[in-house]
């Protein structure tokens, strides 16, 4: 369909709207310029998001029109509507911090909020008097629990414009469990009043409309359960090259031939190096000589767990040293069992009371914060000391940091009397600021949906990262519509992906 008709679409009188929206289609400037029309009007709009990376573009795509738009992650509004009503749905006052500690916390509130809105309309119809425009973003992200929210508000009179792609559904967290299944979106088209689909590749524009075309094509044929071919005449913005990963360990990553992939980076003035999994993205890190960083996204996953653990054992310091022992090794190379970290948790249980010398003096002295201030302040004071010691002493030269805005959130958390609230606080400083990678970074491709960039090195195309799954097209067809300008794909014969045909 062309924009406009779907502009026009999301400007009916229908009381909802579905779009389905490829990347690089120009969903975000059409939800956006729908959004800011429908505020100016003097009504209040909410807009729901999956993501705090999502929330902060359409914050400033929004931003002249105030109070008038409100901005939510579906699971920050259905935590706010649990603790209003936490105690008729069995849960603790502070459902925010519950959520977080709690395995599938999220998905439990979501489904008791679903149950609430079902038992007490009258609870939706407030919701809807209040946000009589509902915008829903990156939809297909949606458990059924979450679908069920936005239903509910549609039938208490609310506008409802929804968009989404089948295609970017990628977090297989989100991929059906008996207590939270996903959303059908088959099933959400076909109960829409009206139905549009963006078609226009905007992202190439400016760059390579053939790429764009070839793009959506490549959405088509994955969809469809096909094989993409990379065969045969492919647009010139387009290179396959067949290299092996020739790592003996199974958790390694070595190109049998790596030319190519040296020679994207040095052409590419903006590029993102792409990878299914986390141990390709810092096994890419050592092939370029830790020159490129990674791409850490707004996620702090290892520091959510660190934070977990040091409430759990506040006030022992052996405790408190084994997690932070844990998130080292989760974020950095080098702080290894036998070289440093066994010794740190040894000496903080035993309270640092034996005099050392050398490297053990200082890994005791780097334990003794956790000893005298056995808290995340403790913690916080060592991590600090860690990085002060990798550029001043020899001994741990070898540590190095790949996660270093994780690390260093952690090393903040120091400076916050409540860890909760200091988690909170530096989490929303960070929606706000909406970091962006560097020219040139290495990414998981679940960390680069959203992001576009002018050339993009995927690595590697085989079975073991590719096969043949719904998640798996999806994970690749993200993949490739992130590059604007050139697309490098290195690819594996031996264990080729059964995706694609070569």
């Amino acid at each position: 369909m062309s924009d406009r008709e779907v502009a026009t679409a999301l400007r009916s009188t229908a009381p909802m709207v579905v779009i389905e929206a490829p990347a690089g289609c120009g969903k975000t400037h059409q939800g956006a310029d729908y959004a800011r029309e429908a505020a100016s009007s003097g009504g209040r709009l909410l807009i729901i998001t999956h993501t705090h990376a999502a929330c902060g573009v359409f914050a400033e795509r929004t931003s002249d029109r105030g109070r008038h738009v409100e901005i939510r992650t579906i699971d920050s509004l259905i935590a706010q509507i649990a603790a209003a009503y936490h105690a008729g749905i069995g849960l603790p006052s502070d459902v925010a911090a519950w959520t977080r500690r709690t395995k599938d916390g999220y998905k439990i509130a979501a489904a008791k909020v679903s149950q609430l809105l079902a038992r007490h309309p009258m609870i939706a119809r407030a919701l809807a008097e209040r946000y009589p425009t509902v915008i829903c973003d990156e939809h297909q992200d949606s458990s059924a629990d979450q679908h069920a929210l936005v239903v509910a508000l549609k039938a208490q009179g609310a506008r409802v414009r929804i968009f989404g792609d089948p295609m970017q559904h990628i977090y297989k967290d989100d991929v059906a469990t008996a207590a939270a299944p996903p959303c059908d979106w088959t099933g959400i088209v076909s109960s829409a009043d009206a139905f549009a689909e963006l078609s226009t590749p905007h992202r190439w524009r400016s760059g390579c409309n053939d790429l764009g075309q070839w793009t959506l094509e490549a959405r088509r044929t994955l969809k469809a359960g096909q094989r993409l071919s990379l065969r045969g005449q492919l647009p010139q913005s387009v290179t396959v090259t067949i290299s092996e990963n020739v790592a003996r360990n199974a958790q390694g990553f070595q190109l049998s031939d790596a030319k190519s992939a040296y020679a994207a980076e040095r052409r590419a003035s903006s590029l993102l190096i792409l990878a299914r999994h986390n141990h390709v993205t810092r096994a890419c890190r050592s092939m370029y000589g830790r020159r490129l960083p990674l791409w850490e996204g707004h996620t702090r996953r290892h520091l959510d767990t660190l934070v977990d653990a040091m409430i759990v054992g506040a006030n022992n310091a052996e405790h408190l040293a084994s997690a932070a022992a844990a998130f080292i090794t989760a974020t950095s190379k080098g702080f290894t069992a036998s070289g440093f970290a066994n010794q740190f948790i040894e000496y903080a249980g035993q309270g640092c009371t034996k005099p050392r010398r050398g490297k053990p003096a200082t890994l005791q002295a780097l334990a003794m914060h956790i000893v005298e201030r056995p808290d995340h302040r403790g913690v916080a004071a060592m991590l600090r000391q860690l990085a002060s010691l990798k550029g001043s002493d020899p001994a741990f030269a070898e540590v190095e940091f790949d996660h270093r805005s994780e690390y260093w959130d952690a090393v903040r958390l120091g400076g916050f009397d409540d860890i909760e609230a200091g988690l909170a606080e530096i989490a929303n400083r960070r929606t706000y600021s909406r970091p962006m990678p560097p020219a040139k970074a290495i990414s998981t491709i679940h960390k680069a949906k959203g992001l576009e960039c002018d050339d993009v090195l995927l690595l590697s195309v085989d079975k073991n990262s590719f096969p043949d799954r719904a998640d798996a097209r999806c994970l690749l067809y993200v993949a490739l519509s992130r590059a604007k300008k050139r697309l490098h794909i290195v690819a594996s014969q031996a264990a080729a992906s059964p995706l694609i045909q070569l």
